[in-house]
């Protein structure tokens, strides 16, 4: 069923003649009377009476005439809501993200964001799984990891490189590591499942197998051991980075060895019709990280 076909018959009905309908319409009379008869035809009742001078509804049309209104009020609807400017954002916006990096850098976004657009709703998934975000129905998703081959569109938001990095605390009694061998005399906290952390070194990617006295399967965790002075952590940047500005934890600086420049991603399901909704997120996500960025 043509919804232009419903308009016609709708005009038609307001105007009370298909001769008023086609002025209105600025169509031929000709062209709105097949109209009118197609939509019948698809229907298979006679919706309208029609005379010389004018036209009535039968009892089918009668009956057909609040669907047809109800069909014209959700389209009008529908233009209305997907039809608006970039600046009125609506809807709602389901967001996965690592959970340090949500807590961090994604959670304080969320009132300046909610205040400005004030029909925008936010779903916020905090997991260090790796969720399938189209089964899932998730508009983006945030990862700090390597991304894996995929057919979903990513963005690259921010560097994410890892850090080294203990408590004031922890340096003061156990004194800086200068080189790489030197962190086989600290205690250094081990984020399982990963055994080595991976080092640069002339060059290329080295993995060192280190030891601590604590292991956790938790970021938020092997923060939380660093800051109590526990060891050495290996952490990426965005899950530190509010630590190193208010020196609770210290950046360590090796001489012989670098860590890996990592990246802060969003994936989307597809980069076509993205919603306004993803794009305002992804712009005031990019613009808190710039300010701050290693």
């Amino acid at each position: 069923m043509q919804i232009s076909d419903v308009r016609i018959f709708l005009a038609v009905v307001a105007a009370k003649g298909l001769a008023a309908a086609s002025r209105q319409l600025d169509l031929a009379p000709m062209q709105v009377t097949r109209r009118v008869a197609a939509l019948e035809d698809e229907l298979g009742v006679r919706l309208l009476h029609r005379t010389t001078r004018s036209v009535s509804l039968t009892a089918e049309g009668e009956a057909f005439l609040s669907y047809a209104t109800a069909m014209q009020e959700a389209e009008d609807s529908a233009k209305r809501e997907l039809g608006r400017s970039p600046t009125q954002v609506t809807g709602h916006l389901k967001v996965s993200a690592p959970t340090v990096f949500g807590q961090a850098v994604i959670v304080p976004l969320l009132g300046p964001l909610l205040r400005e657009h004030p029909e925008l709703r936010i779903e916020l998934d905090l997991s260090d799984r790796v969720l399938d975000i189209v089964a899932q129905g998730f508009d983006l998703a945030i990862r700090i990891a390597t991304l894996r081959d995929s057919e979903l569109v990513a963005r690259r938001m921010a560097d994410n490189p890892r850090v080294l990095c203990a408590s004031p605390g922890y340096l003061g009694m156990r004194g800086t590591p200068r080189i790489l061998s030197d962190l086989e005399r600290h205690d250094c906290i081990q984020l399982s499942p990963v055994s080595h952390w991976p080092f640069i070194v002339a060059g290329s990617v080295t993995r060192k197998r280190l030891h601590g006295r604590v292991a956790t399967n938790s970021v938020e965790a092997a923060r939380s051991a660093a800051l109590q002075g526990l060891g050495i952590a290996m952490l990426t940047y965005w899950d530190v980075h509010q630590q190193l500005l208010d020196g609770t934890l210290v950046e360590i600086i090796l001489d012989d060895a670098g860590t890996e420049a990592l990246a802060v991603w969003a994936v989307m399901p597809t980069r076509r019709f993205v919603p306004a909704r993803v794009n305002v997120f992804l712009d005031a996500l990019a613009q808190a990280m710039k300010r701050t960025a290693p």
